[in-house]
């Protein structure tokens, strides 16, 4: 049995090295932009979609690709995610113009969405019932430890041997994995008929899928967490220090990853996923008065960055302590694919206005509003919960 348990955690680990590959789709584009910058030195303003493109896809068909991974086979979606990233990554690692270039961060998004849709799914369904929450609190670590190896490897590589040598290290991590999950995961009995896809059909799904407190509620946390997240990452280190700023930019998601993984997995025994984030959400926002107060602090940067990364495990566990079977836990891994691409998309452009209109107070006071929604919609996401249960 304990060799049981060992052999899914290690299955798990295996998976969760696959979704490195899927964050790695966001960061080796953000980590290196100003370089891209030099490759396409006539792009101007159309660069910057060479980072939102991706997730263009995920806004649009998260709920969809949810909905229909456990139709097509979780394990069929997410291999076909890992080889089509892959493949991409090698295409631009040979070299495209500009209009590929961007045309391939386009079919990107369709990777990246296989990906994030189907491996929670996967991870909650190998690993061993007790240890399911820390199972996907290493997967919600995927972003801040890629961004983290991103900028420690990734870029030096880059400035070495230019921006192709890392999309091909890309491509060649993209394919092990692969080849690695191809032979260890399970293969899932014949799967059902997919439905005829139509407008209406999609449209009554996201109605169905955001009307339900069960559902919704990790996509609407991961909505926020990833606003702030990703727009705070991108635009704070401007304020930190000049000595100190690249030591502090590596430790923003190292201190994410770590949160997660002590103090959310041992909240997580004690109270709900759902009380997590909202402990994450008050905490974070606690930490942005700090950073009001005092500045650009780099001691007061990475507790943001510890209290945020609270949320990171709980989203995603969340999913099945609110839902238990497979097909309700992938359409809300397809609603948080969503939300989240939503709030990477949309997060830094705020942020930007607020710092154009404000300077650096209305960056910190627009996030600590923010998440201030965010709490308030869990709060009535839990009422609306009980109501259900009272009936």
């Amino acid at each position: 049995m304990q060799q049981t348990a060992r052999g899914a955690m290690a299955t798990v680990f295996l998976i969760w090295l696959g979704g490195l590959g899927a964050a790695a789709q966001w960061a080796k584009v953000s980590v290196i932009f100003d370089m891209l910058a030099q490759t396409y030195p006539d792009a101007g303003l159309l660069l910057g979609w060479a980072v939102t493109l991706i997730g263009v896809i995920g806004i649009l068909l998260g709920v969809s690709a949810g909905l229909l991974a456990t139709k097509l086979g979780l394990r069929r979606v997410f291999l076909g995610g890992l080889l089509l990233g892959a493949g991409v990554s090698a295409l631009q690692g040979a070299g495209l113009n500009l209009q590929m270039f961007l045309a391939s961060r386009v079919l990107e998004g369709v990777s990246h969405l296989a990906i994030v849709v189907a491996a929670p799914t996967l991870i909650a369904q190998t690993a061993p019932k007790g240890l399911r929450p820390f199972a996907l609190t290493l997967w919600g670590t995927f972003f801040g430890v890629t961004f983290a190896a991103v900028a420690w490897l990734g870029r030096p590589l880059a400035e070495t041997h230019g921006v192709g040598a890392l999309f091909t290290a890309h491509a060649v991590w993209m394919l092990a994995s692969a080849a690695v999950c191809w032979a260890v995961l399970p293969r899932a009995p014949t799967a059902p008929a997919v439905p005829r896809i139509t407008a209406g059909w999609i449209v009554q799904r996201h109605m169905a899928i955001y009307r339900s407190p069960y559902l919704a509620a990790p996509a609407v946390a991961w909505l926020f967490y990833t606003f702030c997240f990703v727009s705070m990452i991108t635009l704070l280190p401007a304020y930190l220090p000049e000595n100190s700023r690249s030591f502090v930019v590596g430790l923003i998601p190292l201190a994410t990853l770590i949160s997660s993984m002590t103090l959310g997995n041992v909240l997580l025994r004690y109270v709900s996923a759902i009380t997590v984030i909202q402990v994450s959400f008050v905490t974070t926002i606690l930490s942005l008065l700090g950073l009001l107060v005092l500045p650009g602090s780099p001691v007061v940067a990475v507790i943001w960055a510890f209290f945020l990364g609270l949320a990171q495990g709980a989203g995603f566990a969340a999913v099945p302590e609110l839902n238990a079977d497979v097909d309700s836990q992938s359409q809300a891994n397809g609603a948080m694919a969503q939300t989240g691409n939503l709030g990477n998309t949309i997060g830094t452009p705020v942020l930007l206005l607020a710092v154009a209109g404000a300077g650096y107070a209305g960056m910190i006071i627009t996030s600590a509003v923010v998440l201030c929604v965010g709490v308030v919609m869990q709060r009535l996401l839990v009422r609306a919960r009980n109501r259900h249960a009272d009936s």
